[in-house]
């Protein structure tokens, strides 16, 4: 899969050792009696070898596959150094610890103005072997210098310069060091001209996104409208309702109250036995004194008290007829002082059971919690 990946981004890969088109494999599957690993684990191996034969170093590997490392590469606009090597030869061992592991190439390679990516594979690995293979290594130590190349494609990937053979430590980085020279003006120029459309692109977005805010501030302000009409209909609709069930409320007392007042009962003669005298004081300050029949009902007294606007003046309305769904509700209780005692109409019995043969009482109205 990896090979694969890699004769798509190489151009430059040798056809002989291409994948089969059948198999999908390359010519050579194993080069050794190596265990074969991961990517990663391979990378990872051949740092501690490398630290193991020649002792600790500063220089960052790149602990991952190559064909990761050129992506990097392409996507960061930075340089891939490859370095591969074989223990078999002889020249391996002096370059890594003449060379590689100098102070001034440890130094060069770590310094981030270069930005460098290096990935490093020993050729007993499939992976690194392949990589030889396709960077057509011939000869060990290998160097070989990978940059993006605009000028071929917007994705091309090229390989600046190769470096075979051992070689003091300055001559390296004096090679290296000119083609990056050479290239990084190019880069530069890519990397201006994608920050330029990252930019233009950022300030598309933050644009929209603003222009998105302010749809949503827009809505969320014609919601809150619409509620707030909704909601001051909704009070007024009830206010008006409220307003109309008073007013019918009203107008039914009135109509009970006409209707009621047909039927209280008359009052006894002066000679009439087994009466209860009744004195009251209306809420107006006014006080009446009333004869009622004992086996009369406590509703009778309360219907009295009751219509007694009606009574008094004469407006009794023959034809008056009881309003329909309508449950009358005594808005005043009967109440005697000294000692207080309250004779609610809806206790029942008669006015002589519970009051007795007279009686002084007082209308108090009930108050509701906004009168109190």
């Amino acid at each position: 899969m990896t090979f694969g990946l890699l004769s798509y981004l190489l151009p430059f890969l040798p056809r002989t050792f291409r994948p089969n088109p059948v198999t999908g494999t390359s010519r050579r599957q194993n080069t050794s009696g190596r265990r074969a690993l991961k990517p990663r684990d391979a990378a990872a191996r051949l740092k501690r070898e490398v630290e193991e034969e020649y002792g600790e170093n500063n220089i960052s590997f790149y602990e991952g596959g190559y064909a990761q490392a050129l992506d990097l590469a392409k996507k960061d606009l930075k340089f891939l150094l490859v370095i591969l090597t074989s223990p078999e030869h002889d020249d391996t061992s002096y370059w890594i610890q003449e060379t590689l592991l100098s102070e001034e190439v440890q130094s060069f390679l770590n310094n981030p103005v270069n930005e460098i990516i290096l990935w490093a594979g020993d050729v007993r690995d499939s992976e690194a072997y392949q990589v030889s293979t396709a960077l057509r290594c011939s000869k060990f130590p290998f160097t070989a210098l990978i940059a993006h190349t605009p000028q071929q494609s917007t994705t091309s990937m090229s390989i600046l310069t190769r470096l075979t053979g051992p070689m003091q430590g300055t001559t390296y980085i004096a090679k290296l060091q000119t083609a990056i020279n050479a290239h990084s003006e190019q880069l530069r120029t890519v990397r201006e001209t994608r920050n330029a459309q990252d930019f233009e692109r950022t300030l598309r977005q933050e644009q929209d996104s603003a222009y998105e805010r302010s749809l949503a501030q827009d809505r969320e302000r014609a919601r809150l409208k619409k509620e707030a009409e909704a909601q001051a209909a909704t009070k007024e609709r009830l206010e008006k309702e409220a307003a109309e069930a008073a007013a019918t409320l009203v107008e039914k007392r009135k109509q009970w109250r006409q209707w009621r007042a047909k039927s209280v009962m008359a009052e006894p003669s002066q000679d009439s036995k087994d009466v209860v005298r009744i004195a009251l004081k209306m809420p107006e300050a006014a006080r009446i004194i009333r004869r009622f029949p004992s086996d009369a009902g406590m509703e009778e007294l309360y219907a009295y008290v009751e219509c007694y606007e009606f009574l008094q003046n004469g407006l009794v309305e023959n034809d008056a007829t009881e309003p329909e769904g309508y449950k009358h509700e005594f808005d005043f209780l009967l109440v005697s002082t000294l000692p207080r005692v309250v004779y609610d109409s809806a206790d029942g019995g008669t006015i002589g059971e519970r009051i007795g043969r007279s009686g002084n009482l007082i209308v108090e109205p009930i108050l509701d919690e906004d009168d109190e």
